[in-house]
């Protein structure tokens, strides 16, 4: 580790994520009101109430009725969200789609447990999403939950099982993990999904010019490079720096992929990653 960034006292996670919304309608010379759909896909909400896209949405100054909802599936949020926004898309539902992840893991993290805490940083990152042409898009896509492993990433308290008048205690609201169990079911169950995601891609891992993981954690990442056999230079790798960042992990090492121009117009990107649940998920897209 080198660095990690967190949120002061005063920033807001919704207000993160308007900021990084902010940055992605900039570049794409678009305006908030461009916008039909805002999909926010974060691993932790704001409030349980409602929808942190909606936050967002207000924050970022989008039309009163534009709609906005959120996607759940811890740090693979982005991955399901862009593929439900693809889907949506395809079926001309919506014309134009932004995607928001922001997570303040530093919020809820236990200082006192290094391994649950020390992995983590604080981030928000955007994507805006519009129809391409026939050569763009998702190739593949894969997502699997294995629940046996749903106790080893968990926020026990926030929801109707355990809050104030269900008895919660401090530590309960607090993000606990076994991170040797989740290495060894991640090891187990990667290789395979790996195999079936690009049993349909012709040339296989060897046609993907980047790989963008989730920054799980420093062993995770060296897991992913012996498992794809890939030099270094084909692996997006910010772990050092950013941390893992939950569901702002993956959307974040895209960013990084393509303002170094190590991805663009034409790159195949294999985006791939493990959450709590525990769940893997890759998608093939061509950009």
């Amino acid at each position: 580790m080198r660095e990690r960034h967190f949120a002061c006292g005063t920033e807001s996670q919704s207000q993160l994520g308007a900021a990084a919304l902010a940055d992605a309608l900039a570049r794409a010379c678009l305006k908030p009101s461009d916008l039909d759909l805002l999909i926010g896909a974060c691993g932790v909400p704001e409030q349980a109430l409602p929808s942190t896209a909606c936050l967002i949405a207000e924050k970022a100054g989008l039309n009163p009725g534009a709609a906005a909802f959120d996607v759940n599936a811890s740090c693979l949020s982005f991955l399901v969200a862009l593929r439900l926004a693809a889907s949506l898309l395809v079926t001309s539902s919506y014309q134009r789609i932004a995607i928001v992840s922001c997570d303040l893991p530093s919020r809820g993290v236990d200082w006192n447990e290094p391994e649950a805490s020390l992995i983590f940083g604080d981030g928000a990152a955007a994507v805006i999403l519009e129809r391409g042409h026939a050569a763009q898009g998702i190739r593949a896509f894969g997502f699997e939950t294995y629940p046996e492993g749903r106790e080893f990433c968990e926020i026990r308290a926030g929801g109707t099982q355990r809050n104030p008048r269900m008895g919660a205690v401090p530590q309960d609201y607090l993000f606990r993990m076994d991170g040797r169990a989740v290495f060894k079911m991640a090891a187990q169950v990667i290789p395979g999904f790996l195999e079936k995601l690009m049993q349909n891609i012709d040339g296989g891992i060897k046609s993907i010019d980047l790989v963008v993981p989730h920054q799980a954690s420093h062993l995770g990442m060296a897991h992913v490079a012996r498992k794809l056999k890939l030099p270094e230079s084909r692996i997006v790798n910010i772990y050092e720096t950013h941390g893992n960042q939950v569901a702002a992990s993956i959307p974040t090492a895209l960013h990084e992929a393509i303002t170094t121009e190590r991805a663009g117009p034409g790159s195949r990107l294999l985006l791939m990653g493990t959450a709590a649940g525990l769940s893997v998920g890759g998608l093939v897209l061509d950009l």
